[in-house]
């Protein structure tokens, strides 16, 4: 049997060099292992050093939460999390979200105040359309909205190839849009259902300062080809242009918040305007002749069925502006200054 290592009897001296080769033989191993750790640990500080700056790898280590860093932040997140800097439930914490966020439609003090403005516009406009004198206060604005009627008769006649030859209206609230062609089942209840599509977005924007100096936009555009399509019918250009300055002028009361009640009002008065005249047409049978009269005429059916049926989906059309503007628009009346301030900025 041959004899065990280094269990010869040998001198101190002999025996001292082969102690620390054993020891220095058995401890390589570990500080080999041990370099090799940390050769890896300070790799990854340098990876971490440039993958993620100080403030982010700090804003890391707090645990900042995802929404609050950049997208930048997010990319260099998951080259850490590749290179298993991060632990498992850390990746998951800034892992990426793919659903949609919901929109809460219970409205704030903001929009309450919103809900009541059009609420109190529709009272007054309710009970200045009914008494027999003070009736004549909303004139001017049921002119503008026949405007929108007839406008979208004329819109819906270019877009199905018809000449639009002019647009005249009536001092007694009527209109009339004479046109060559065209698709009759589209162009007569564009009307009606026109401008309940227009005061519906007029309701939507109104939630919101910026939203409605968009829509003030829109509406010039509107008003502009009214004016080209009416250019000989002087009560047709007086009304766009004193509906046009008084959009001008709320421009510059506040940085548009005054535009703002403006645009909604314009929108419950075409919502309402549609609703009250196609009562007024077919079901308290004021005027003989009207769009869903013509339309039943051509088309068949009954013209109060077509005019009921018209008239839910005018209702419809406000219902979903309302819902919509509630679920779009969270902005305080200070944040909606503030913005409104900023996008194509006035000043009074």
């Amino acid at each position: 049997m041959p004899p065990a290592p280094y269990l010869l009897v040998r001198s101190p001296l002999d025996l001292a060099p082969q102690v620390t080769q054993l020891a220095s033989a058995t401890a390589r191993p570990a500080s080999s292992s041990t370099l090799d750790q940390a050769d890896a640990s300070v790799a990854q500080e340098d990876e971490l050093e440039i993958l993620l700056p100080r403030s982010e790898k700090r804003a890391l280590a707090e645990g900042v939460p995802f929404g609050s860093r950049s997208s930048s932040a997010l990319s260099k997140t998951r080259s850490l999390a590749a290179l298993n800097l991060l632990s498992p439930v850390e990746a998951s914490a800034y892992a990426p979200n793919h659903t949609i966020a919901k929109r809460s439609l219970a409205p704030n003090d903001t929009q309450k105040v919103t809900l009541g403005v059009i609420g109190a516009y529709a009272v007054v406009i309710t009970i200045l359309w009914n008494l027999p004198v003070v009736h004549w206060v909303l004139w001017p604005f049921k002119l503008l909205v026949v405007a929108f009627h007839e406008f979208s008769h004329a819109a819906v006649g270019c877009c199905t190839g018809a000449k639009v030859k002019s647009i005249t209206l009536d001092p007694r609230e009527g209109g009339c849009t004479m046109m060559a062609g065209g698709v009759g089942a589209l162009t007569l209840p564009a009307g009606y259902l026109g401008s309940s599509l227009i005061g519906a977005l007029l309701v939507f924007c109104g939630f919101d300062v910026v939203a409605s100096k968009v829509a003030s936009i829109v509406v010039g555009v509107m008003f502009l080809l009214t004016l080209w399509w009416g250019k000989r019918d002087w009560l047709t250009i007086l009304t766009i242009l004193l509906a046009t300055g008084l959009i001008v002028a709320c421009w510059f009361i506040a940085h548009g918040v005054a535009l703002r009640f403006y645009m909604l009002f314009l929108g419950v008065m075409n919502s309402l305007y549609s609703l009250y005249d196609i009562c007024d047409d077919l079901i308290f049978r004021k005027v003989n002749e009207s769009d869903a009269s013509v339309f039943a005429k051509r088309y068949g059916g009954s013209s109060v069925c077509w005019g009921v049926l018209w008239f839910i989906v005018s209702l419809a059309f406000l219902a979903v502006g309302i819902v919509a503007g509630l679920a779009a628009f969270k902005d305080s009346f200070s944040e909606q200054a503030t913005k409104g301030s900023d996008f194509l900025p006035t000043r009074f």
